[in-house]
Protein backbone atom coordinates (compact mmCIF):
# COMPACT_ATOMS: atom_id res chain seq x y z
CA UNK A 1 0.00 0.00 0.00
CA UNK A 2 1.19 3.52 -0.80
CA UNK A 3 1.74 6.24 1.80
CA UNK A 4 -1.05 8.37 0.34
CA UNK A 5 -3.51 5.51 0.79
CA UNK A 6 -2.55 5.14 4.45
CA UNK A 7 -3.08 8.88 4.95
CA UNK A 8 -6.49 8.64 3.28
CA UNK A 9 -7.48 5.79 5.59
CA UNK A 10 -6.13 7.68 8.62
CA UNK A 11 -8.24 10.70 7.67
CA UNK A 12 -11.39 8.60 7.30
CA UNK A 13 -10.84 6.52 10.43
CA UNK A 14 -10.17 9.51 12.66
CA UNK A 15 -13.38 11.18 11.55
CA UNK A 16 -15.31 7.97 12.24
CA UNK A 17 -13.66 7.69 15.66
CA UNK A 18 -14.65 11.24 16.61
CA UNK A 19 -18.23 10.74 15.42
CA UNK A 20 -18.62 7.49 17.36
CA UNK A 21 -17.12 9.05 20.49
CA UNK A 22 -19.48 12.01 20.23
CA UNK A 23 -22.49 9.71 19.88
CA UNK A 24 -21.39 7.47 22.75
CA UNK A 25 -20.53 10.32 25.12
CA UNK A 26 -17.17 10.68 26.84
CA UNK A 27 -18.38 8.88 29.97
CA UNK A 28 -19.34 5.69 28.10
CA UNK A 29 -17.40 2.55 28.93
CA UNK A 30 -15.21 1.01 26.20
CA UNK A 31 -15.95 -2.74 26.28
CA UNK A 32 -12.88 -3.59 24.17
CA UNK A 33 -10.62 -1.77 26.66
CA UNK A 34 -12.40 -2.42 29.99
CA UNK A 35 -10.22 -0.02 31.97
CA UNK A 36 -11.16 2.91 29.69
CA UNK A 37 -14.04 5.26 29.16
CA UNK A 38 -14.40 7.16 25.90
CA UNK A 39 -12.66 10.17 27.42
CA UNK A 40 -9.55 8.02 28.01
CA UNK A 41 -9.67 6.78 24.43
CA UNK A 42 -9.85 10.30 23.02
CA UNK A 43 -7.11 11.65 25.28
CA UNK A 44 -4.77 8.77 24.45
CA UNK A 45 -5.34 8.71 20.70
CA UNK A 46 -5.20 12.48 20.37
CA UNK A 47 -1.93 12.61 22.33
CA UNK A 48 -0.48 9.91 20.07
CA UNK A 49 -1.54 11.89 16.99
CA UNK A 50 0.22 15.00 18.28
CA UNK A 51 3.30 12.97 19.24
CA UNK A 52 3.52 11.38 15.78
CA UNK A 53 2.98 14.68 13.97
CA UNK A 54 5.79 16.22 15.99
CA UNK A 55 8.37 13.76 14.67
CA UNK A 56 7.44 14.41 11.05
CA UNK A 57 6.94 18.18 11.31
CA UNK A 58 9.99 18.88 13.47
CA UNK A 59 12.35 16.14 12.31
CA UNK A 60 13.19 14.76 15.75
CA UNK A 61 15.93 12.16 15.34
CA UNK A 62 15.47 10.34 18.64
CA UNK A 63 12.56 9.11 20.79
CA UNK A 64 10.52 11.66 22.70
CA UNK A 65 7.97 11.07 25.47
CA UNK A 66 4.28 11.22 24.71
CA UNK A 67 2.90 14.64 25.62
CA UNK A 68 0.54 15.10 28.53
CA UNK A 69 -3.09 14.32 27.93
CA UNK A 70 -5.45 17.31 28.25
CA UNK A 71 -7.70 17.97 31.21
CA UNK A 72 -10.75 18.29 28.96
CA UNK A 73 -14.02 16.43 28.71
CA UNK A 74 -17.28 16.38 26.78
CA UNK A 75 -17.59 18.45 23.61
CA UNK A 76 -14.31 20.26 24.28
CA UNK A 77 -12.44 16.96 24.38
CA UNK A 78 -14.04 15.76 21.13
CA UNK A 79 -13.06 19.05 19.47
CA UNK A 80 -9.50 18.71 20.81
CA UNK A 81 -9.28 15.21 19.36
CA UNK A 82 -10.56 16.39 15.98
CA UNK A 83 -7.94 19.14 15.92
CA UNK A 84 -5.14 16.71 16.81
CA UNK A 85 -6.26 14.29 14.11
CA UNK A 86 -6.54 17.03 11.46
CA UNK A 87 -3.08 18.31 12.38
CA UNK A 88 -1.61 14.84 11.89
CA UNK A 89 -3.34 14.33 8.53
CA UNK A 90 -2.22 17.76 7.31
CA UNK A 91 1.35 17.15 8.50
CA UNK A 92 1.63 13.81 6.72
CA UNK A 93 -0.01 15.17 3.57
CA UNK A 94 2.36 18.13 3.33
CA UNK A 95 5.56 16.32 4.34
CA UNK A 96 8.46 15.86 1.95
CA UNK A 97 8.74 12.15 1.07
CA UNK A 98 12.41 12.34 2.04
CA UNK A 99 11.66 13.67 5.54
CA UNK A 100 14.06 12.20 8.08
CA UNK A 101 13.00 11.56 11.67
CA UNK A 102 12.87 8.81 14.29
CA UNK A 103 10.66 5.77 13.73
CA UNK A 104 10.56 2.40 15.42
CA UNK A 105 9.54 -0.37 13.00
CA UNK A 106 11.03 -1.37 9.63
CA UNK A 107 9.63 0.78 6.82
CA UNK A 108 10.66 2.18 3.41
CA UNK A 109 10.94 5.66 4.94
CA UNK A 110 10.05 7.55 8.12
CA UNK A 111 7.03 9.11 6.39
CA UNK A 112 5.81 5.72 5.18
CA UNK A 113 6.18 4.36 8.71
CA UNK A 114 4.21 7.12 10.44
CA UNK A 115 1.41 7.09 7.86
CA UNK A 116 1.03 3.32 8.16
CA UNK A 117 1.34 3.20 11.95
CA UNK A 118 -1.14 5.99 12.55
CA UNK A 119 -3.64 4.54 10.09
CA UNK A 120 -3.63 1.27 12.01
CA UNK A 121 -3.56 2.95 15.43
CA UNK A 122 -6.60 4.97 14.51
CA UNK A 123 -8.50 2.09 12.94
CA UNK A 124 -8.20 -0.10 16.04
CA UNK A 125 -9.24 2.77 18.30
CA UNK A 126 -12.10 3.69 15.96
CA UNK A 127 -13.39 0.17 16.54
CA UNK A 128 -13.06 0.81 20.29
CA UNK A 129 -15.13 3.99 20.00
CA UNK A 130 -17.80 2.18 17.99
CA UNK A 131 -17.88 -0.61 20.57
CA UNK A 132 -18.63 2.05 23.20
CA UNK A 133 -21.35 3.57 21.02
CA UNK A 134 -22.93 0.24 20.08
CA UNK A 135 -24.46 -0.67 16.76
CA UNK A 136 -22.74 -2.01 13.65
CA UNK A 137 -19.10 -0.97 13.23
CA UNK A 138 -17.77 0.35 9.94
CA UNK A 139 -16.03 -2.22 7.77
CA UNK A 140 -12.25 -2.54 7.53
CA UNK A 141 -10.76 -3.21 4.10
CA UNK A 142 -9.39 -6.73 3.83
CA UNK A 143 -6.08 -5.75 2.20
CA UNK A 144 -5.56 -3.01 4.78
CA UNK A 145 -6.35 -5.50 7.54
CA UNK A 146 -3.84 -7.98 6.11
CA UNK A 147 -1.23 -5.21 6.11
CA UNK A 148 -2.04 -4.54 9.76
CA UNK A 149 -1.58 -8.20 10.63
CA UNK A 150 1.82 -8.09 8.96
CA UNK A 151 2.80 -4.94 10.87
CA UNK A 152 1.79 -6.53 14.16
CA UNK A 153 3.48 -9.89 13.62
CA UNK A 154 6.58 -8.85 11.67
CA UNK A 155 7.03 -5.49 13.35
CA UNK A 156 5.75 -5.14 16.92
CA UNK A 157 6.30 -8.74 17.96
CA UNK A 158 9.76 -9.00 16.44
CA UNK A 159 10.93 -6.53 19.08
CA UNK A 160 12.60 -7.69 22.31
CA UNK A 161 9.72 -6.30 24.38
CA UNK A 162 7.23 -8.85 23.00
CA UNK A 163 6.02 -11.07 25.83
CA UNK A 164 4.75 -13.87 23.58
CA UNK A 165 7.24 -16.58 24.60
CA UNK A 166 7.23 -20.35 25.12
CA UNK A 167 9.57 -22.54 27.18
CA UNK A 168 9.97 -24.95 24.27
CA UNK A 169 9.79 -24.04 20.56
CA UNK A 170 6.21 -23.92 19.20
CA UNK A 171 4.69 -22.73 15.94
CA UNK A 172 1.56 -20.61 15.50
CA UNK A 173 0.11 -20.10 12.04
CA UNK A 174 -2.01 -17.09 11.14
CA UNK A 175 -4.13 -17.34 7.98
CA UNK A 176 -6.39 -14.69 6.44
CA UNK A 177 -8.89 -16.64 4.39
CA UNK A 178 -10.01 -13.79 2.12
CA UNK A 179 -6.65 -12.45 0.89
CA UNK A 180 -4.46 -14.51 -1.40
CA UNK A 181 -1.12 -15.44 0.18
CA UNK A 182 -1.92 -13.81 3.53
CA UNK A 183 -0.37 -16.51 5.71
CA UNK A 184 2.20 -16.06 8.46
CA UNK A 185 4.21 -18.65 10.37
CA UNK A 186 5.12 -17.43 13.85
CA UNK A 187 7.90 -19.37 15.59
CA UNK A 188 7.67 -19.07 19.35
CA UNK A 189 10.45 -19.76 21.83
CA UNK A 190 12.15 -18.10 24.78
CA UNK A 191 13.24 -15.38 22.31
CA UNK A 192 11.00 -12.80 20.59
CA UNK A 193 8.64 -14.38 18.04
CA UNK A 194 10.16 -14.91 14.60
CA UNK A 195 7.60 -14.43 11.83
CA UNK A 196 7.91 -15.42 8.20
CA UNK A 197 5.41 -15.03 5.38
CA UNK A 198 3.98 -18.26 4.06
CA UNK A 199 3.00 -21.72 5.21
CA UNK A 200 6.21 -22.84 6.89
CA UNK A 201 5.44 -26.47 7.68
CA UNK A 202 3.66 -28.04 10.63
CA UNK A 203 2.11 -25.71 13.22
CA UNK A 204 0.83 -26.56 16.66
CA UNK A 205 -2.06 -24.17 16.22
CA UNK A 206 -3.63 -22.18 13.39
CA UNK A 207 -5.83 -19.13 13.83
CA UNK A 208 -7.76 -18.23 10.71
CA UNK A 209 -10.59 -16.15 9.35
CA UNK A 210 -11.40 -13.11 7.21
CA UNK A 211 -8.60 -10.57 7.45
CA UNK A 212 -10.63 -7.80 9.16
CA UNK A 213 -11.83 -10.11 11.95
CA UNK A 214 -8.41 -11.72 12.31
CA UNK A 215 -6.77 -8.29 12.50
CA UNK A 216 -9.05 -7.23 15.35
CA UNK A 217 -8.63 -10.59 17.09
CA UNK A 218 -4.83 -10.32 16.99
CA UNK A 219 -5.20 -6.87 18.57
CA UNK A 220 -7.38 -8.55 21.23
CA UNK A 221 -10.56 -6.77 20.21
CA UNK A 222 -12.51 -9.85 19.09
CA UNK A 223 -12.30 -13.63 19.62
CA UNK A 224 -10.38 -15.56 16.96
CA UNK A 225 -12.76 -16.54 14.15
CA UNK A 226 -11.42 -20.12 14.05
CA UNK A 227 -8.76 -22.01 16.00
CA UNK A 228 -7.38 -25.36 14.82
CA UNK A 229 -5.00 -27.46 16.90
CA UNK A 230 -3.68 -26.61 20.35
CA UNK A 231 -5.86 -23.79 21.69
CA UNK A 232 -3.30 -23.10 24.43
CA UNK A 233 -1.20 -21.23 21.84
CA UNK A 234 -4.17 -19.05 20.91
CA UNK A 235 -4.76 -18.48 24.61
CA UNK A 236 -1.08 -17.58 25.08
CA UNK A 237 -1.50 -14.93 22.41
CA UNK A 238 -4.60 -13.52 24.07
CA UNK A 239 -2.85 -13.34 27.45
CA UNK A 240 0.58 -12.01 26.49
CA UNK A 241 0.39 -10.11 23.20
CA UNK A 242 -0.81 -6.76 24.44
CA UNK A 243 1.31 -3.89 23.04
CA UNK A 244 2.14 -1.10 25.47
Amino acid sequence: METAEFVRILDQEGQLLAAAAEEAGTGAKVPTCPEWQVRDLLRHTGAVHRWAAGFVAEGHASPRPLGEEPDLDGAELVAWYREAHARLVDTLTAADPDTQCWYFLPAPSPLAFWARRQAHETTVHRFDAEAARGGTPEEIGRHFAADGIDELLSGFHARPRSRVRTDIPRVLRVRATDVDGAVWTVRLSQEPPATERGDGGDAGCEVAGPAPRLYLALWNRLPFPAVTGDDSLAQLWRETSGVG
